[in-house]
Order: C-alpha cells, then structure tokens, then sequence
C-alpha cells in the first residue's frame, strides 16, 4: 500500500501547486475585474469549453479508455495501448474540432444576430452580459481541442502509473492565465479592462496548449509515436460502446451547470463570479486530495474489477472513501466558520470591495456545507467507470439536473446567489445518494457500513477542531482589526492550529489506515538510514 500511499502524496503535492496558482489566478482576476458584469462572462464562457471538455474528454473518455487500456496492456502490452491511443487520439481530434467549430459559429450567431439587436437601445443588464459571454466564448472555444487530447494522453500516463505529468497539467494553464493577465492589465500591454480580458482569454488558450503538450512529451519518452489513425479496432468500438452513456450522462451535466450559468448570469451582475470564486476555494480541499485520491484509486479498482476480485474492490474503494472524508469534513467546518475572513484576506483589493466581501462570504459558507458530499461523489463514479457501468451514472445526472433546476428557480428569488448555491448541495446530496444506494445493490460489499466507524471518528475530530477554530478567531478579533497583514497573520495561525488538532485527534481515536501510513514512513526512515 505504501506505492499507492507514495502516488497520492504525489498527485496530492502537484495539485495542491496548481490549486494555490488556481487561487492565485482568481485573486489577480477579481484584482482587475472586482466580480462585476465583465469577470461573470468570462466565467460563463470559460465554462462552455470545460464543460465539453467532461463531454468529450476528461470525464466519458477516462471513463471508458482506463478500463479498455489496462485491458489492452494484459494482452499485448505497452505497443497495443499506444496503438489504441493512436486511434482514440485520431477520433478525438477530429469530433473535438467539428464541435470547436460548431461553437464558434454557434455563438457567434447568437452574439451578433440574437442578442445584438434584442439589445440595441436597452438598458445594460442581462441582455449585455449575454451579449459579453458569447462574444468571449468565441475566444475561448478552442481551448476545448487542446484539454481534450490532454485528457487521452493524461489516461495513458495514469495507466502506466506515470502521475506527476497530468497532476501538473492545470499548473500550465494557472501560470499562462496569471501571465499574461499580469502582462495585459500591470504590463502596459492593454489600454483597459477589455484589452487586459483579451490577454487572460490568450493565456487560456495557451496553458491549454501546454496541458496536451506536457503529457505528450511524457509519452514520447515512454515510446509511443504518434500517428494519424482512424482504424477501427475492437477496443475503440468497446470505448464508444461505453462512452454512449457517458457522453449522454455528461451531456446532462452540461445542461445542468449552463443552465446554473444562465441562472446566474440573469439574476445579476455579479452571481457567476461569485458562484466560481466560491467554487475556486472548495476546490482547495478537493484538488489537494480527493483527485489525488480519486486519480491513484481509480486504475487499483479498475484492475480488480477486470479480475473479478470484489473483496480487493471493496477495500480499495472503501479506503478511498476514508481518505476523501478525513480531509473533507474538516475542511467543510474551516471554510464555514472562516468563509468571510478568508474572502476577505485572499480577494478584498483592486476592484473587488468590502460589499463584495459581504456578499461572497455567505455563497462560500453554504458551498462548504455540500463539501464532503461532492467529494464523496467524485469516487463513486470511479466505481461504477471501473465496473463498465456508465448507465447508472447517467441516471444519476438527470437527477441532480431536475433537483438542481427545481431548486435554482425555486430559491434564487427570495436568497439570491445563495439560494443557487443551496440548489446545487441539494443536487449534489440527491446525486450521491442515488449512486451509493445502487452501488450496494449491485454488491453488499460496497455499501458504506465499513465506512461508518471511522466517520464518527472524523465528526468528532471535526468537532474538536471547530472548538479550536472558533476560540482561536474569538481571541485573535481585535489583533486582526489592526490592518490586513494581521488578520493574514492570525488566519494561518488558525487553520494551522486547527489543522493539528484534526489530524492529532484522528491519530488518538486511530482512523483505518493509520497503520498503512506508519509503515511507511518507517520503511522510508529506514532507507534514509
């Protein structure tokens, strides 16, 4: 276990870069744009590409290509699985710039022929920040060409158990973004906010170039040769055979999260950017350890579901599970009893005020609430893609879309940005309910009653922690009235301090898989001796 101990480390330390740069990068973002009507298009259309991104790439092509390809690598080896990456990659190329090119056309058509004259002569508001997405999703859509290719090649790596190079991908596109936003708005390249926007939509377009060209390399160094082929073997068709659902399931993801945009983009000025910043932050935990988690779990369960064994299955699985909670149930009670410190520290300056502050601080608090549920989520679609079954997550969307819209509509008039961050833990809840309540049903030894013991642990050191965090804050109030550097001072002393407490009392109550992490540190001191 300690292999799979050392990978995760691993995914862990180069996610948490690219999450702190991920961070960085909005922070310069609302730095120059405050999270007024210009930084709610940019997101809005920023999420266009990522969203056909999950439909063609990351998620239905992970999905189905990591099963197929440890397949093919027990039948004929790594020659085999560069063949099969040749043909995936031929595919992938071609159906990702046919929609680039739909896209592009599409928006196009809706920004200059639709909304255009709907708008003329109208006050500003709703119709011109639709009028703005779509001009920058024209911008933006060929990302979608470049992270879809990544995403086959980052499946290879992962495979092969080559980690490092797909955890770094987001770390070129955080650090082409920051550049050249850098560049455009404190540079002297741009005049004003539209021409510094047009240097953040270049840096996207060129950290995606870098996220398909890192990996590629990585490839090339492990002997694959590209090549040009549109051959159609059997594991390709079993690939689409399973990427059927998947595309549909993601499909339904795609409608639901442009539907939340929309939602938001209509409500007002600033909810879009409000919603991704609050977003930004949950990632944080999540990125730092629960794709870690997900990422190092997911070939170790694809390879035992392949041969049959359950009880390996289940183990692997459940200690995944253990893992994701122990991380993400703390850091759910820390974001929401520092929601507004936190904004306030890592976003209030340039554009983005104290009213923005105020306004940011309950959206975060409430995603916070639904943290442990998303990242639960996130690793029990794993078990199902490990099994071949992409039916079930299909089903699970649609459900998470109806609650996620009955919601929005339902809430967002009487609570604002909030009540759209309320509709989407709802979503998310019913999501993973669904998707945990089938898992057991297809084996007992799935359910979660092995999990439950070590939850009540994490409760209790979630707890214990908060108790810290709390007093900690109360204590420390009026030195962090002195000014920014103080209260920056006194919010790392207390998610430290809060941090210790958590895995101290973890260590005391002795959650599974302590064990497995003592052995190997010791193996390790013992190589280091």
């Amino acid at each position: 276990m300690s292999r799979h101990f050392k990978n995760i480390s691993l995914v862990a330390a180069a996610t948490m870069v690219s999450r702190v740069l991920g961070l960085g990068r909005d922070m310069l973002v609302t730095a120059v744009f405050g999270i007024e009507a210009i930084a709610s298009a940019f997101y809005t259309a920023f999420t266009l590409p990522n969203l056909f991104r999950r439909l063609l790439g990351e998620g239905a092509l992970t999905a189905a290509f990591v099963p197929t390809l440890n397949e093919e690598i027990q039948r004929g080896g790594r020659g085999a699985a560069f063949d099969l990456l040749n043909k995936v990659a031929s595919w992938l190329l071609l159906a990702s710039g046919a929609v680039v090119a739909a896209g592009m056309a599409g928006l196009w058509f809706i920004g200059a022929r639709v909304v255009a004259p709907v708008s003329a002569g109208l006050e500003p508001g709703t119709w011109a920040r639709w009028l703005a997405a779509a001009d920058l999703g024209v911008v933006l859509f060929p990302y979608l060409v470049f992270v879809c290719l990544a995403a086959a090649f980052s499946a290879v790596l992962q495979t092969l158990n080559r980690f490092l190079e797909p955890a770094l991908s987001p770390i070129w596109l955080n650090l082409a973004m920051i550049g050249l936003l850098a560049g455009g708005a404190f540079g002297g390249w741009a005049v004003d906010q539209r021409g510094a926007m047009l240097w953040l939509c270049t840096g996207a377009l060129l950290g995606g170039f870098l996220q398909m060209a890192v990996p590629a390399a990585a490839l090339l160094r492990e002997g694959w040769r590209p090549k040009v082929d549109f051959g159609r073997s059997e594991p390709l068709r079993q690939i689409a055979r399973l990427m059927g659902p998947t595309v549909f399931g993601s499909a339904v993801y795609l409608i639901n999260m442009a539907v939340s945009r929309f939602i938001g983009l209509s409500l007002n000025d600033s909810a879009v950017a409000a919603l991704n910043l609050a977003t930004r932050l949950m990632e944080l935990p999540i990125g730092v350890f629960t794709v870690a988690v997900s990422t190092v779990v997911f070939p170790l369960i694809s390879r035992h579901a392949a041969a049959g064994d359950w009880d390996q299955l289940a183990a692997a699985y459940h200690k995944g599970v253990r893992l994701i909670l122990a991380v993400n149930i703390p850091a759910a009670a820390g974001l929401a009893l520092l929601a507004e410190p936190i904004v306030r520290v890592l976003f209030q300056r340039g554009a983005f005020d104290g009213g923005d502050t105020l306004a940011l601080g309950p959206v975060l608090l409430t995603y916070a609430l639904g943290l442990p549920f998303l990242a639960w989520t996130n690793i029990v679609l794993r078990a199902f893609y490990a099994q071949k079954d992409t039916t079930t997550p299909v089903r699970a969307a649609v459900i998470s879309l109806l609650v996620n819209i009955a919601g929005s509509l339902l809430l967002m008039r009487p609570f604002g940005t909030v009540g759209l961050a309320i509709a989407g833990n709802l979503a998310t809840v019913a999501q993973l309910v669904y998707l945990q309540f089938r898992l057991k049903q297809r084996n007992e030894l799935l359910g979660v009653s092995p999990v439950l013991p070590d939850l009540l642990k994490i409760v209790v050191a979630a707890v214990l922690m908060s108790v810290v965090v709390a007093s900690l804050g109360r204590a420390g109030a009026g030195f962090a009235a002195s000014g920014r550097t103080a209260e920056s001072l006194l919010l790392l002393v207390v998610i430290g301090a809060g941090a210790v407490v958590c895995g101290v009392s973890l260590w005391i109550l002795r959650i599974r898989g302590r064990d497995d992490l003592i052995a190997m540190l010791r193996r390790r001191g013992a190589r280091g001796n």
